[in-house]
């Protein structure tokens, strides 16, 4: 944008300084071919004056030798009778036309022009004073005058130019600077504001921007305020099954319906104290994936030993930190792991996969048939929300990955997260 200002300077200073230019440069050397010529004229009309005291022609000849022009043979007078005093450079075709037309001419000699002043003298006789011009003096000045204006333009347009760059360089300053904010708050940064810089117009365009990002983060604490209300209302359905759970009697059912009472209380509580930190706090949380993936799986054990589903869990050995807040990594394991639950047969086999580069999971059941329609969020092929896949997708782009989906080595579907380049799942190393 600044060099396109530049050259816009450029194009429009040069037009202005063409349009007065050329003008100026024919105007001076018309000036200087006409002041040429009124030297010469003048000089004719001090002989002429001359001629009107005395044609003597010894007196012509001292007269025309004591003149600059005539010194330097410049100035003849033509005499009918006695000849040429003085140095000719017209030719006697043109000499003799201007001493019978009686009128001054301009005519064209070797090397230059020569003014012709035709005079009448006492006895009726025509003389005519010759007053040459060489090309040299009528160009006497011009190439000075040119390089003059030649340079007093260039001198212009380089003012101009570098103005020009200068008042560019605020207005670009401003855009880029908007653009910036622009990206950063589109990426999240919600406390990106905008120095209001250049023109009336960008300082309004900075103000509204402002005013939205100061809006646009409003809302969202309004947004995550209300998420934190909808979760602690499940508060009180928990603490009926709660008093349920522990009205039941003693025994294997009644301690898990306990435990997992536990477990929704506590995932409440992680939802809640999710939805309330700042999106700048949870942009900079870091969660390990490992340790998420160990909690879930203590809750959903309980679920495969129910239904009988053989499974393992491959790699784990070291942590795994990612970009994304606990509450959501949660809510990307349990989606990953509740489709193999809620799309296979019970009995259906599963392995588990982590390691640095993601994490994987894979089933032996039916697979996914059409991989592009379950990652749309709210269809689903199965009867269900269609959420599910669609919060694993966003997490992985969320933490500069990608999801990935299948077909799984048991031979059903492989749901996954690529955190970088994808490898090979680690050899396996069962755990019950």
């Amino acid at each position: 944008m600044r060099w396109a200002l530049n050259r816009l300077a450029l194009a429009i200073t040069s037009m202005v300084a063409l349009a007065f230019l050329v003008p100026l440069a024919v105007a001076t050397r018309q000036i200087a071919h006409d002041r040429a010529l009124g030297d010469a004229r003048q000089q004719a009309t001090s002989l002429v004056t001359v001629l009107g005291v005395d044609a003597d022609p010894a007196l012509l000849t001292s007269a025309v030798a004591s003149t600059t022009a005539g010194s330097t043979g410049r100035l003849a007078v033509h005499l009918p009778s006695t000849g040429t005093i003085g140095t000719s450079h017209a030719s006697p075709s043109d000499i003799s036309v201007v001493s019978q037309d009686r009128r001054s001419a301009v005519v064209p000699a070797p090397g230059g022009v020569a003014y012709l002043q035709p005079t009448v003298l006492t006895d009726g006789r025509t003389v005519v004073v010759e007053a040459y011009v060489p090309d040299a003096e009528m160009h006497r000045g011009v190439w000075t005058a040119w390089f003059v204006l030649g340079g007093l333009a260039i001198a212009l347009v380089g003012g101009s130019v570098l103005l020009a760059d200068r008042l560019g360089s605020v207005l670009v300053r401003a855009t880029r600077q908007l653009a910036q904010s622009t990206r950063l708050l589109g990426g999240g940064a919600l406390t990106t504001r905008v120095t209001p810089l250049g023109p009336r117009e960008l300082r309004d365009a900075a103000n509204a921007f402002n005013t939205m990002a100061d809006d646009l983060r409003s809302l969202l604490d309004k947004e995550r305020e209300l998420a934190a209300d909808l979760s602690h209302r499940l508060r009180t359905p928990l603490t009926a099954l709660r008093l349920d759970a522990e009205a039941m009697p003693p025994g294997p059912i009644a301690e898990r319906m306990r435990q997992a009472c536990d477990l929704l209380d506590e995932e409440l509580e992680a939802i809640i104290t999710g939805a309330r930190l700042g999106t700048e706090a949870r942009g900079q949380e870091r969660s390990d994936l490992v340790e998420v993936l160990a909690d879930r799986l203590a809750f959903w054990s309980v679920l495969a030993e129910d239904q009988e589903r053989p499974w393992e869990v491959v790699g784990g050995d070291v942590p795994v930190m990612v970009p994304v807040p606990r509450s959501e990594l949660i809510g990307v394991v349990d989606a990953m792991l509740g489709n193999v639950f809620s799309h296979t047969p019970d009995g259906t086999a599963f392995r588990v996969s982590v390691s640095p580069d993601g994490l994987l999971v894979d089933d032996a059941g039916p697979g996914i048939a059409d991989p592009a329609s379950a990652v749309q969020r709210g269809v689903s092929g199965a009867g269900s929300t269609g959420l599910g896949l669609d919060i694993v997708r966003r997490a992985a782009e969320a933490s500069g990955g990608r999801m990935v989906i299948s077909r799984s080595p048991l031979g059903g579907a492989r749901v996954g997260i690529f955190l970088d380049a994808p490898v090979s799942p680690p050899p396996p190393r069962r755990r019950r």
